[in-house]
């Protein structure tokens, strides 16, 4: 079982239901923490609201986008905010989550709670 899972029926319901879209995420794992990133274009650190509750962590993110002068003729990207909720295993220690936005890019470090993290055992000699 994994430590971080997305909550799948909520996001899509959220995504369907509110005009949100699902912004791509990378899960990554060293020894002592999680690192949760997720693509944020568009969004400053205003927009931006991570929240824990419980065993869910929820990310929205508010685009403020400038609409250009004119016409527009074509548009691939979306106008809807961002919107994703995953939901921690037992493991991790949300008292202590980082959160940083770079480029476009909300990163998340979620450290492994202390009873998580691999013990080196001392072999007495008898």
């Amino acid at each position: 079982m994994n430590a971080i899972n997305e909550t799948r029926d909520r996001s899509e319901r959220a995504q369907n239901d509110r005009g949100f879209v699902l912004p791509a995420a990378n899960i990554s794992a060293t020894q002592n923490e999680y690192l949760v990133e997720v693509d944020m274009p568009g969004v400053s650190k205003e927009g931006l609201e991570v929240t824990v509750e419980g065993n869910e962590l929820t990310i929205i993110g508010r685009r403020q986008v400038e609409m250009a002068n004119g016409e527009l003729c074509y548009c691939e990207s979306g106008l809807a905010d961002f919107r994703r909720v995953f939901e921690l295993g037992p493991d991790v220690d949300t008292s202590k989550i980082n959160a940083e936005m770079r480029n476009g890019v909300l990163r998340l470090r979620i450290p492994k709670s202390e009873r998580a993290k691999p013990k080196q055992i001392e072999v007495q000699i008898a």
